[in-house]
């Protein structure tokens, strides 16, 4: 079945399997009143107003309940009515949300009703033929959401669901989300001291702890050297700016609601940055710039500050103050391809290196009302779809889904079970260069509009290192782990062999700790394996004598007789070429 075609059977099913939940609610707690059900991605939810209060036991009635329904193949049957008619119909039943639904339609719109034994519901369909068609579904949990979204209206009981076209998609998919709760990258932060989030301080903004610190210093050293070999220069920019830079970058007009409140400062509104652009053309515009400047490659590790909903904030992957690692390349129309291809394959190399290796591109093309010349919009078109064939990435075009002010590239990817997450965009932006005046003069003595491209590689720090905690599961690779090796002694008479050994691997530049306490090596061994240390060095007696290690891998694995200078050298390999598997 072609994707397109499954996609669409899937939003019929997970739409039917709706109508049939609220029909067993309906059914099982007599008055509920009915917002709305939508299909969504992975399943479906239905909101529902009455007396009775949700609880997780009532899932497998409501569940059982359902699959009575299937089992009777009740049809689904459409029925056209008039706006009086509904209106009518509706009021009398008690269905207030119905009603105002109903009121909200355009004048003229077709009022539908689909009707499946005894339940019917206000809805434009499609669904599918009968409820015998439908099978692998599961309730998984219980919210409130404010109708519609609004805090003003009723706080309303919503019961997700998950459905799939058959039962091995949905054993697959309820597999995977229960290895990802494992990964829950807010568990495994708390366990491996990582980083909080602390409610004084406020949410969404990230206290970076010692161990996660050490992690972001890896990330942003191997950043910074990889940026200065691909031809970057590194710039700096301040937290905030006057209220003028945005109204002439246009954040203030478009992106406001997601700025933070402005502050007076000499009588002057400054904002906390949104984003590190309009600083970096101020850079560029600090001096004349010549087609021999070109191009330019500038790169920040930019905190910037974006006001998001309470209830949309989630540990590191959704905050409100994050580090993005940013860059901007201005070039000439000559330079755009190269250019491209050049930052696409940048990034791709930079994912890899972290073990992120399945990457697929969706390309973003011209929107109506787009701002900036078709030719070029074209042109920048053409050199995204040139780079991508280049690097041989797999491509989904995404028609007319560009920003207003250029198309883009989207790099995605699976992790280490199957999930995909959002990671480089590459942005064409023909709407700053405009509104900020941005020339360089050309060969031919006149002044020319620059291309800019805005390139966020990893997304923001925050977030990168969120995915990467789920994707290793906290089991990081040598050169991230903020502790490398951790040496345990055996016996207190061991414990001088164990000091020789740590000052040894501190000495070699690994990072390296010990656990010298009076305990039984078998409770060291334990309270080692939650902290997903890469090395265990344990020593005893007979270590001592023989001049070796017992190294204790990951997995529970030991390998005895090791040689301590032979397992240095690997270390040190392993740490400083970033590998990403253990030599032994």
């Amino acid at each position: 079945m072609a994707d397109d075609n499954k996609e669409e059977l899937l939003q019929k099913m997970r739409h039917s399997l709706a109508h049939v939940m609220a029909q067993a609610v309906a059914e099982l707690f007599p008055g509920a009143k009915f917002g709305i059900g939508p299909a969504i991605e992975n399943g479906f939810y239905y909101d529902f107003d009455l007396p009775h209060h949700f609880t997780p036991e009532d899932l497998p009635l409501i569940e059982k309940k359902m699959k009575h329904i299937l089992g009777q193949a009740q049809k689904f049957e459409r029925v056209e009515l008039s706006r009086a008619d509904a209106l009518k119909h509706f009021g009398e039943k008690g269905e207030k949300y119905k009603v105002e639904l109903i009121n909200d339609l355009p004048e003229g719109s077709v009022i539908s009703v689909y009707r499946n034994g005894p339940f019917e519901d206000l809805c434009k369909g499609p669904h599918v033929e009968h409820t015998g068609k439908l099978k692998a579904f599961k309730l998984v949990s219980i919210a409130g959401a404010y109708w519609r979204g609004s805090e003003k209206n009723p706080m309303l009981q919503r019961i997700y669901a998950v459905a799939f076209e058959t039962p091995d998609e949905l054993n697959a998919y309820l597999k995977q989300q229960e290895e990802a709760a494992k990964r829950d990258h807010r568990k495994l932060g708390k366990q491996l001291d990582l980083y909080s989030i602390n409610e004084m301080i406020g949410p969404g903004l990230v206290l970076w702890h010692p161990n996660g610190a050490r992690i972001r210093h890896e990330i942003e050293t191997f950043w910074k050297d990889e940026h200065f070999k691909g031809g970057y220069d590194l710039v700096n920019t301040p937290h905030i700016g006057r209220a003028g830079l945005w109204e002439t970058s246009g954040h203030l007009g478009f992106y406001k609601d997601s700025m933070y409140a402005p502050m007076d400062i000499d009588g002057i509104e400054y904002y906390a940055k949104p984003m590190n652009c309009p600083f970096h053309i101020q850079i560029y515009q600090s001096s004349s710039r010549s087609y021999r400047d070109l191009p330019l490659r500038w790169a920040e590790l930019g905190t910037v500050y974006r006001f998001e909903k309470a209830g949309v904030l989630h540990g590191l992957l959704r905050v409100r103050g994050f580090t993005q690692d940013d860059a901007h390349i201005i070039c000439t129309p000559e330079q755009i391809e190269s250019e491209t291809i050049e930052v696409l394959r940048f990034s791709m190399n930079m994912l890899k290196a972290f073990g992120l290796t399945d990457i697929k591109a969706y390309l973003a093309t011209r929107p109506a009302g787009a701002v900036g010349e078709p030719a070029r919009w074209e042109e920048a078109q053409k050199s995204l779809m040139s780079a991508v064939k280049k690097e041989g990435v797999e491509v989904e075009l995404d028609e007319g889904g560009g920003a207003f002010y250029g198309p883009k590239i989207d790099l995605k990817v699976k992790d280490a079970i199957g999930r995909e997450w959002q990671m480089t965009t590459i942005q064409f932006d023909f709407n700053e260069p405009e509104r900020f005046g941005m020339e360089y003069t050309g060969a031919d003595g006149q002044k020319h509009r620059p291309y800019m491209v805005h390139r966020a590689l990893l997304g923001s720090l925050e977030r990168f290192f969120g995915v990467l905690i789920e994707h290793y599961a906290g089991n990081f690779p040598m050169w991230l782990a903020p502790v490398q090796v951790k040496v345990l002694n055996i016996t207190g008479e061991a414990e001088g062999y164990a000091k020789e050994v740590e000052a040894k691997l501190k000495a070699a530049g690994l990072r390296v700790a010990s656990d010298l306490r009076n305990e039984t090596i078998n409770a060291k061994v334990r309270d080692s394996a939650m902290h997903k240390f890469p090395y265990l060095v344990v020593v005893g007696m007979k270590e001592k004598e023989a001049g070796n290690i017992t190294l204790r891998l990951r997995g529970n694995r030991s390998v005895y007789g090791v040689s301590l200078d032979e397992f240095i050298t690997k270390a040190v390999t392993e740490s400083s070429t970033r590998a990403l598997a253990s030599p032994y």
